[in-house]
């Protein structure tokens, strides 16, 4: 197995975003070990004296002062999914493109490299900027660092407009739809398999649940301009006891993606409506985000980077700032179809592009 490299005491950010993009991804940052990819940026960015740089655990904050009109909140988080012999990263042509491999270079590590670099370059911005670094993205909510920032300091959530820098292949994707977990529960009765005729078999009796399951539609749904496609799916059954006893209990494990048109609430009653008959357990659920374009700010950043938006089917953190009242897109570089994948990798002409884009915009080039 190659070595890891050493990991640097600073970053060098006056170096293409490229290579700082591979300096921070050799940096392995699995959840839950961010604090040595933090404490790097931290000491790096507090050497520009046009940034006030905050450290709240390992969630690290930089923001101008400039006095301007608007304010944009850019984001991005710090972790990643366990490395899984991707590190250190390399350089390879695939069809005679250029990549970046490793953990981390799409999700999301190329768009912070980018945001590092511009942060430290662009000492007067046409605009604000709150740059933020967060960790603990790829668990579970408690521990994300963007929400953890919200609740300690509500203070630097202060904006007219948010940017998350997940991959999107350099596209605008706005908001984002919702996810609710359900469990489906059938209950029965306890008995040996050699009398099964005393007992009921719970696991039989969920078959209509999966009727529904294999019958439903997805839907698009337009929202604010943009189609959100919808999908419920089982994604996992359990029931059963041993080899000889008749289940008491099965469950359905059900993961709904509904557009940002309906909370999660209305999500949860829906399923709730469409399972009539059956137990239902809800285990999460997230709201999801509007697209975020009608937003003034939003619209001057779409006119710079130029194409047409899209919807971004997954959940983001963009939610978090929907909630908070901040129209909020995603974007950034990496194809998010190689995100957590063992060959994961992000083209360099993304890398490049998304930096050009934010930098017209930053600037106000097509003012």
């Amino acid at each position: 197995m190659p070595e890891s490299p050493v990991s640097p005491s600073v970053l060098s950010l006056s170096a293409s975003s490229i290579d700082i993009t591979q300096a921070i991804c050799d940096i392995e940052s699995v959840s839950g070990n961010e604090a040595p990819l933090a404490d790097v940026i931290e000491r790096t960015l507090l050497d520009y004296p046009h940034l006030e740089v905050i450290r709240v655990g390992n969630t690290v904050v930089a923001r101008t002062s400039g006095g301007k009109a608007q304010r944009a909140i850019i984001a991005g988080h710090i972790d990643t999914v366990p490395v899984h012999a991707n590190l250190p990263t390399r350089f390879e042509t695939v069809d005679g493109r250029e990549y970046l491999w490793g953990r981390g270079t799409a999700d999301m590590k190329s768009g912070v490299a980018v945001q590092l670099k511009l942060a430290a370059e662009l000492t007067d911005p046409a605009i604000d900027v709150t740059w933020m670094w967060y960790d603990g993205e790829e668990v579970e909510s408690a521990k994300n660092g963007l929400g953890l920032l919200a609740a300690a300091r509500p203070d630097l959530f202060v904006g007219d407009f948010a940017i998350l820098g997940e991959p999107t292949r350099g596209d605008i994707e706005g908001g984002c739809n919702g996810t609710v977990r359900i469990d489906v529960v059938t209950r029965g009765l306890r008995a040996h398999s050699a009398r099964s005729w005393v007992g009921e078999n719970a696991i039989h009796k969920i078959s209509p649940v999966l009727n529904i399951l294999a019958a439903y539609l997805p839907s698009s749904v337009e929202v604010d301009g943009l189609v959100y496609r919808e999908g419920l799916n089982a994604v996992g059954i359990s029931g059963g006891i041993a080899g000889n006893v008749i289940p008491d209990e099965c469950r359905v494990h059900v993961n709904y993606r509904f557009a940002p048109n309906r909370s999660a609430a209305e999500a949860i009653e829906y399923l709730r409506e469409l399972f009539t008959g059956f137990e239902v357990e809800v285990r999460d659920a997230a709201d999801g985000a509007r697209p975020g374009l009608d937003a003034p700010l939003a619209q001057e950043f779409t006119r710079a980077i130029g194409g047409q938006a899209l919807p971004k089917y997954g959940w983001t953190d963009v939610a978090r700032f929907s909630a908070l009242g901040i129209p909020a897109v995603n974007y950034g570089p990496g194809d998010p179809l190689t995100a957590h994948a063992d060959d994961e990798r992000v083209a360099l002409d993304e890398i490049v592009a998304v930096e050009n884009g934010l930098r017209t915009w930053l600037t106000g080039a097509l003012a």
